[in-house]
């Protein structure tokens, strides 16, 4: 997954409500607002990020970790990282030069290939997750995969809620949750529209109301 670097940086400003898209843009608008204002960049990942991917993995303690993931020792990361990089197709979400999110989907040929999102602990509960999860569905469309399919913990309540809330089904019980989402879903259209088709014009704000039109009471029904 790659697309010219001119691509996320062709808006002018943060504010993109008004982006109608053009034919040069990525399969989703790489600039995200998280829960918190602050702003991120979602974009894929290149071979120069496998050193900043193993220090924010440093971060992770064990309850942050899912079905072994991101391995405990050090060279065996570094040895996932080189291999997800290698054989998926991979975004990061950055903020202010510094990675805190890591999503791909694995491997680039399947028809269904596997999903895995990973945010760094002291980002989590913003939104990046999520987001980072729509960037992965988005480029998985693009790229003609049938669907997209995950494991989850069955008592990891947060991350089955993110993954519901982009449009995967629970499948499988059995061991870990499995889920899928069927790329001809409308969801998996809808991440690739711009800005302005997905959350439409923004609108200036109404003035309030005199004090007496806000003190009448209402009428009845």
């Amino acid at each position: 997954m790659s697309h010219d670097d001119t691509d996320a940086v062709a808006c002018d400003g943060w504010d993109g409500s008004e982006c109608e898209g053009t034919v040069h843009c990525p399969p989703r608008c790489p600039r995200f607002v998280d829960k918190e204002g602050a702003r991120w960049t979602i974009r894929p990942a290149v071979r120069e990020d496998a050193a900043p991917l193993a220090e924010m993995y440093e971060g992770f303690e064990t309850a942050d970790r899912a079905q072994g993931l991101p391995p405990v020792t050090r060279n065996r990361r570094a040895e996932w990282i080189e291999s997800m990089l290698r054989e998926g197709s991979n975004v990061v979400a950055e903020r202010d030069g510094e990675l805190f999110g890591h999503a791909m989907y694995t491997p680039t040929d399947a028809d269904r290939p596997e999903l895995a999102v990973f945010v760094h602990p002291t980002m989590q509960g913003r939104g990046v997750g999520t987001e980072l999860c729509r960037h992965v569905i988005a480029d998985a469309a693009a790229a003609g995969r049938d669907g997209l399919e995950l494991h989850v913990e069955s008592g990891n309540r947060i991350a089955r809620r993110v993954y519901r809330t982009v449009g995967f089904e629970l499948v499988d019980r059995r061991g870990d949750l499995r889920m899928e989402l069927d790329l001809d879903d409308p969801i998996a259209t809808e991440v690739r529209w711009p800005p302005l088709a997905r959350l439409g014009p923004s609108e200036p704000e109404t003035e309030e109301p005199p004090v007496a039109a806000r003190s009448r009471p209402p009428a009845d029904d």
